[in-house]
């Protein structure tokens, strides 16, 4: 995989960090903070009634409100929760490292503290189609089906430099550095860019300053072909009788090599087909998308996690998705494409 899509494809928030995932026209405000047995609190944020109840798990660089399009409208056919990892937006940080595991663990824990039951439909973007599937793997009989949208595939590095994420990386140590400083440097300060803008709320500001913060975003970043991607090799076939369906973005399919001869294929959509098809029920289907495709197209991501909600109540397969909208054999971005009816 290039470095550059390597980098584009684990942002939930698009440039990362506090920018956008905490921006004041986006920023509800905690819904319900439950604790933990360690005392710390994360924000949990359910509506709806009715089972299964889905889980929204966001990429990297975002918490719940990444959700803000998709999750209103699922709970009006069943419960629905989005939730703040540990160190973002409403939720208290977490101990190192950050992995796959950890990050699972915290979810599972708020749920039990916040009385929240299976069945579940697990939502997972970006870096949180890994995270979905290990929280999958600590309740894999209360797990009814999986929706990852445009997930990050799982591959070990032998170093954590190297990894395509050196960019990523280097941003969020500064603002870790900028956290750090003494006398504190004002926002408008060039450490702070990339970090806070000017569409960042106050609470997002406030929180900027905590480099505990910087240091869990961080911590993630490094164990995503580390620590978490080890732990998601060793699945193997633990939930291949679970449901899944995986709906890749043109946009970074595009921007990913390609393979074969006469009508080459996307290296990423081949990685997404692959994941697809390791499970009994797996369907992959390429959408005209960014990588936010929870922004872009709400309305497929919705119609996805409906149909695996429908299925569950069943108790049946769900039925496969539709073909896909393009084949990437081209480099035309999703915005340059005609307007797509929504």
């Amino acid at each position: 995989m290039a470095v550059a899509v390597v980098a584009a494809l684990l942002s939930g928030c698009g440039d990362g960090g506090l920018a956008r995932s905490s921006a004041a026209a986006a920023d509800p405000g905690p819904a319900r903070l439950v604790r933990l047995p360690d005392d710390r609190v994360i924000n949990l944020r359910c509506s709806g009634h009715g089972a299964p109840t889905v889980l929204f798990e966001a990429g990297w660089g975002s918490g719940g409100a990444a959700w803000g399009k998709v999750a209103p409208t699922v709970s009006k056919t069943t419960r629905a929760c989005a939730y703040d990892r540990a160190g973002y937006e409403y939720s208290d940080p977490g101990p190192l490292p950050r992995d796959g595991a950890s990050i699972a663990r915290d979810l599972d824990l708020a749920l039990q503290a916040a009385g929240e039951k299976g069945p579940f439909i697990l939502v997972g973007h970006s870096a949180g189609g890994l995270y979905a599937r290990l929280f999958a793997a600590r309740r894999p009989q209360e797990v009814k089906g999986l929706v990852l949208l445009d997930p990050t595939v799982e591959r070990r590095s032998p170093q954590s430099l190297g990894d395509g994420l050196d960019g990523i990386r280097r941003r969020v140590t500064r603002c870790l550095e900028a956290s750090q400083a003494q006398p504190k440097r004002p926002f408008e300060d060039p450490q702070w860019s990339g970090c806070v803008s000017a569409r960042t709320s106050p609470h997002g500001l406030e929180i900027a300053l905590r480099p505990d913060i910087w240091r869990n975003q961080l911590s993630e970043l490094d164990e995503i072909f580390g620590r978490t991607s080890d732990q998601a090799i060793r699945l193997n076939d633990l939930l291949n009788y679970i449901p899944v369906y995986v709906i890749t973005a043109s946009d970074t399919a595009a921007s990913a090599p390609k393979v074969g001869y006469g009508n080459p294929q996307s290296i990423w959509e081949l990685q997404h087909q692959r994941l697809a098809f390791s499970f009994l029920h797996g369907w992959q289907r390429t959408v005209l998308s960014s990588h936010l495709m929870m922004n872009d197209r709400p309305e497929v991501v919705i119609d996805a996690v409906l149909a695996m909600v429908q299925a569950a109540r069943a108790n049946t397969p769900p039925e496969a998705l539709a073909p896909s909208e393009t084949t990437t054999t081209t480099d035309q971005p999703f915005g340059a494409a005609p307007p797509v009816t929504k």
